[in-house]
């Protein structure tokens, strides 16, 4: 099975649509809709996980933010889907 890295960025509200999240990754990508009643993290992590699945990608994945707001995922091999959002990255 190939891992592929996961990207999450958010896209603000335009005209006719409201703010949306976008998971890409070589593969291909996917955009949600935002979700008000989560916060940012979990709205990136809905979007990144969402990606995941439709590839069917299971492990262990970590995060973190790169400097123009764009959050990073990546898998450890593993059998289990489990998402961490890891804190302290600049």
């Amino acid at each position: 099975m190939t891992f592929q890295a996961i990207t999450t960025k958010y896209i603000g509200p335009r005209d006719v649509r409201g703010s949306r999240v976008k998971a890409t990754a070589a593969a291909g990508s996917l955009t949600l809709d935002w979700d008000d009643s989560l916060n940012s993290a979990e709205n990136h992590l809905a979007a990144a996980q969402a990606l995941a699945n439709k590839f069917g990608w299971h492990g262990h994945w970590y995060s973190g933010t790169i400097k123009d707001g764009t959050t990073v995922w990546i898998c450890s091999i593993d059998k289990t889907s489990n998402f961490y959002v890891e804190r302290g990255l600049s």
